[in-house]
């Protein structure tokens, strides 16, 4: 697939989730930036804002197979792979799928499961299979986890661990909307929710060949060389005790392509690795102690690191 054609697939998947989120373009810009880059997606707000009509509007204006989760603390690990159950007739246990077998795959209030639970997406998210009755069983390459959660002050939930939280290449929150597109989201659900009508523009065919020419936008080295040294500043920084992975600096790379895909650009320019920063990197740091009792914030200092980093002035020649 040429690269305007890559631009017009996804340009059609944005205008459709637009017209059901309304007035959240930049949000829904970075969302499909995950799906196109290999990712998944964390969005994380208090109840109500619509992140669970965002992952729903997503995974519908893509010919897709989705399946979607409730987490709750009683959920087990089981309900999400699936297990092995005796049929009768075969005289043998035979394996059935769980909802996790799937293209996109809504993993609503994921905090509210227990630490066991959670960890059932693992494997899944880091290597495209998973194990169960001692099998490996590989997931479809399309697969690509949209999970909503909750803050973590808020009752009933159980905080996503630091290697949970490496697995989604994006932290997304959508935060409230302005009046002018509050008023217009309640007259546009009077009589139904516009998501009811929403159906598919793009076959999963057509965003698999976009998905695949992300990979092919060019990274010069100087534009790598930038990403290495805003995810290296991480590492050395005064007010954080666990800096970004090797596996953030790669989901910055991605998420950048993605940009540029977008942007009908062949090459990473440095504004999209800046743009990329902190949805990338906040959810992947801890701060010190003293830091914390200092009530410093992670955007702040992801803030500082990305105005201190030198960029590469000449990157795309």
């Amino acid at each position: 697939m040429p690269l305007h054609e890559a631009q017009a697939t996804i340009g059609k998947v944005a205008r459709n989730v637009q017209s059901v989120i309304l007035g959240k373009e930049a949000v829904i810009r970075q969302a499909l930036v995950c799906w196109l880059g290999g990712g998944h997606v964390l969005f994380e707000d208090v109840p109500g804002t619509g992140k669970t009509i965002l992952a729903r509007a997503m995974a519908r204006s893509v010919t897709v197979t989705t399946k979607r989760v409730q987490f709750t603390p009683d959920l087990l690990p089981s309900d999400i792979i699936g297990s092995a159950i005796y049929a009768k007739n075969e005289e043998r246990f035979v394996f059935v799928p769980g909802p996790l077998f799937t293209g996109v795959l809504l993993a609503d209030e994921l905090n509210r499961a227990t630490p066991r639970t959670q960890s059932a997406l693992l494997e899944a998210m880091a290597e495209g299979h998973c194990t169960a009755e001692n099998r490996t069983f590989k997931l479809p390459s399309s697969f690509f986890v949209i999970a909503t959660q909750n803050p973590v002050e808020q009752h009933g939930t159980f905080p996503l661990p630091e290697a949970q939280l490496d697995r989604f290449m994006m932290r997304i929150s959508l935060s409230y909307p302005d009046a002018q597109a509050e008023a217009q989201l309640v007259r546009a659900q009077l009589l139904a929710h516009p998501i009811e009508q929403l159906a598919p523009v793009v076959s999963e065919a057509e965003w698999e060949e976009a998905r695949q020419v992300v990979k092919q936008v060019q990274v010069a080295n100087p534009v790598l060389n930038y990403a290495l040294s805003l995810v290296e500043a991480t590492r050395k920084h005064g007010h954080i005790a666990l800096g970004a992975s090797p596996r953030a600096t790669i989901a910055l790379i991605r998420a950048a392509q993605a940009y540029a895909l977008m942007n009908g650009e062949a090459f990473v320019k440095p504004d999209e690795i800046k743009m990329c920063a902190a949805a990338v990197l906040e959810h992947r740091l801890m701060l010190t102690t003293r830091a914390r009792l200092d009530h410093v914030a992670v955007a702040e200092v992801v803030a500082e690191i990305v105005k201190k980093t030198p960029v590469p002035i000449r990157a795309a020649a």
